[in-house]
């Protein structure tokens, strides 16, 4: 059996809902076969996502809240990761995460614990974002020969023992890529889960075409820069 399951949760500016998603996700992380802890990263928010965050970890023996001043999905991943102590370790996106998701993934961790395990999400909301999500992933599989459908899917479960993914170093969204990239360099085996939900439990997208365009560029001087390091 597992230890511990380390599960680590980005959040920014989610005063509003953030505590309706803990309570749910404590309430059915208690019914896994290990102990659990839930380290929410507080990630630059500009209201009281923090302060809700601190009562949480008070009322909840398993919560560990820690903040970030600066902002960046990346960063707040990594420091999640820099502050996991489990066996096993998880990090996911809780404004688009259900618990039913993140549960089916987390068991399917815990009875095939030598395997990454990651989302493949199978809807999008709209038919721009379902073209823009297409097109990266596309460029992504192209440009990394990677055979991973859903690059930036969460949740993303992983053992301890693939201690290269502790070393992440991106520090936005780029991360979920190159998290993709040490399993095809290392030859982690990875299942990807489809999973057929869509609905944000809070909050609005922070994904604009701007930003869009940017993991597109970023991604191409990624692949600029392994180039010229393994030439």
């Amino acid at each position: 059996m597992v230890n511990l399951v380390s599960i680590i949760i980005p959040v920014r500016n989610q005063a509003d809902h953030i505590r309706t998603v803990v309570e749910v996700y404590e309430q059915s992380l208690t019914r896994l076969p290990s102990p659990h802890e839930l380290i929410i990263v507080v990630n630059a928010s500009t209201d009281s996502t923090m302060d809700v965050c601190r009562e949480l970890e008070r009322e909840y023996s398993a919560i560990r809240a820690v903040q970030s001043d600066a902002g960046g999905w990346g960063l707040a991943v990594k420091i999640g990761l820099h502050a996991a102590r489990g066996e096993l370790i998880c990090y996911t996106n809780c404004a688009r995460t259900r618990i039913e998701d993140l549960m089916l993934l987390l068991i399917y961790s815990l009875a095939y614990p030598n395997v990454v395990m990651k989302a493949n999400r199978k809807i999008r909301d709209g038919w721009l974002r379902r073209l823009g999500s297409l097109l990266y992933n596309l460029e992504c599989r192209a440009l990394f020969d990677l055979s991973y459908w859903d690059i930036n899917g969460t949740p993303k479960v992983f053992p301890r023992s693939f201690d290269k993914l502790l070393g992440l170093t991106q520090d936005g969204d780029l991360i979920d890529v190159e998290f993709n990239i040490i399993c095809r360099r290392e030859d982690y085996p990875m299942l990807e889960v489809p999973i057929f939900s869509s609905r944000r439990q809070g909050g609005k997208s922070t994904t604009t075409v701007f930003s869009a365009w940017k993991m597109y560029v970023g991604a191409i001087r990624l692949w600029q820069e392994l180039r010229k390091s393994n030439p």
